[in-house]
């Protein structure tokens, strides 16, 4: 059988290519596609361990039985435009042009708040000691939007929230920019803070976006809070 095999972050780096068809085994597992990838590139060995698995776009782990024609995704974990509407408070997008956050900010409004907590994500001069030029975000769309998505359904199933924005950037960044956005609107203050710092802490663990940050001497790809490959040095 076959399935077609995305990489991303450091793996694409590591596999020269962004995706490609691998022939497997019929009654295949995805440790059976991770040891392929291995024998083609040893680099890729010494990282798989921490390497996160989708097959069609659902975290999974290396014993998940594989299918003719299945997506399965490689990426590291995820550190921390395609737009979608769920309800009419709520907002949730992937996109390539700068946040608005005053303006998104205002739309999520409503007479029956009475607070809107809001976080901001933005790219800070430097990092590891290192003055940083700019940052590139890239991510695993189709999967990241759908995670930002549960998300917010989750927020509003466990508090009591009226709106939610919840906004992240691709693409090249320069300093001062806004990289991510979580807005949350609430009748009273304590379920606004507690739903928007949720937000942030689950969405830099679990939605698939990867940063890469450039500095005069290189780049280095960025797996959660910590540095893990570095491109060029």
């Amino acid at each position: 059988m076959k399935v077609q095999v995305l990489y991303f972050a450091y793996c694409r780096d590591l596999m020269g290519r962004e995706q490609e068809w691998i022939t497997l085994a019929d009654n295949a597992r995805v440790s059976d596609l991770l040891k392929q990838c291995s024998s083609r590139s040893s680099a890729f060995e010494t990282v798989k361990k921490n390497l996160l698995i989708a097959v069609n776009q659902e975290y999974a782990q290396a014993n998940h039985p594989l299918s003719e024609g299945d997506e399965v995704a490689l990426f590291p974990p995820v550190s921390g435009g395609t737009a979608d509407v769920g309800t009419t408070l709520d907002f949730y997008a992937i996109i390539r042009d700068p946040i608005e956050s005053s303006r998104i900010v205002q739309e999520l409004k409503h007479p029956v708040d009475g607070a809107v907590v809001v976080f901001e994500g933005i790219v800070r001069n430097n990092s590891l000691g290192k003055n940083t030029r700019f940052v590139e975000y890239h991510a695993y769309e189709p999967m990241a939007l759908k995670k930002i998505r549960e998300l917010g359904e989750h927020l509003r199933a466990t508090w009591q929230v009226d709106g939610i924005a919840i906004v992240h950037r691709l693409g090249h960044l320069n300093i001062g920019e806004t990289s991510v956005l979580i807005a949350v609107t609430a009748p009273h203050r304590k379920p606004a803070f507690e739903a928007c710092q949720f937000a942030i802490d689950t969405l830099k663990k679990t939605v698939p976006i990867w940063k890469k940050e450039f500095f005069e001497d290189g780049e280095l790809w960025i797996e959660g809070d910590n540095p893990v490959k570095s491109c060029h040095e």
